[in-house]
């Protein structure tokens, strides 16, 4: 048994309990706090994603349908992540790979193995077979990630926050998990406007201790000002 992380000032107590198989079992923390920026954070939240839903809605139409043409089978998929407190949910998303993707990775990884190190390494690969025409293209434009608002909505996420990991990747975060358990998962934060995808998950990590560790309102409000610029950019986005 492992434990990955003690609350920092006691603000909160989680451990990640270490299974037979080497994964994570998170035990849901106590926080002697409210999430991260409280009720005037969690204000902008609920403005913010029901003004958007609203004015994405249609194109979010148009995106479910055109997976369910070109690839068939479901346009969402909810894939786990770790949320405040050590909460578990399921993040939302547009599909973007095929329906037998585990089948692709696993072939492909056993045939590369510089592909191997990647995925060990980030959870992730810049040349990814499993993924669609349609889903690069989402992928690249972070449209994918619009039914996210639904998890803001819902209070699972925030709009501005640290990236949502898994359960596997929260011990990586080492004394810092305590800075991630903190806050809601963000639909865009430091490492959306400062080098997305392309950067390493140690720098992910300092990112996210650093957006924790200075948050004010008015740093949200520039984040969110900057993540138009960086989506249209597209860099370091696969």
């Amino acid at each position: 048994m492992t434990e990955v992380v003690s609350a920092l000032g006691g603000a909160a107590r989680t451990r990640a309990r270490r299974s037979a198989e080497g994964s994570p079992d998170l035990e849901s923390a106590r926080f002697e706090r409210s999430p991260l920026g409280g009720s005037p954070k969690r204000f902008l939240d609920c403005a913010l994603a029901g003004a958007l839903l609203v004015l994405f809605a249609p194109l979010m139409a148009v995106i479910a349908g055109a997976i369910v043409l070109l690839d068939g089978g479901r346009p969402f998929y909810s894939h786990t992540r770790v949320g405040y407190g050590g909460r578990i949910f399921g993040c939302l998303k547009f599909r973007t790979m095929h329906r037998d993707a585990d089948e692709i990775l696993a072939a492909h990884l056993a045939k590369d193995p510089e592909a191997a190190r990647e995925w060990a390494e980030a959870r992730k690969l810049r040349v990814d077979p499993r993924v669609t025409p349609v889903g690069a293209f989402l992928r690249r434009t972070s449209l994918d990630e619009l039914p996210q608002l639904l998890n803001v909505l819902k209070g699972e996420m925030s709009c501005v926050g640290p990236r949502p990991v898994t359960r596997e990747e929260l011990p990586r975060y080492d004394a810092h998990a305590a800075d991630y358990l903190r806050a809601r998962p963000g639909l865009t934060g430091l490492w959306q406007v400062t080098g997305r995808s392309a950067a390493d998950f140690p720098t992910r990590v300092s990112f996210d201790h650093r957006y924790v560790s200075t948050w004010s309102f008015l740093a949200d409000l520039s984040i969110l000002a900057r993540t138009p610029f960086a989506v249209l950019r597209g860099e370091g986005a696969y």
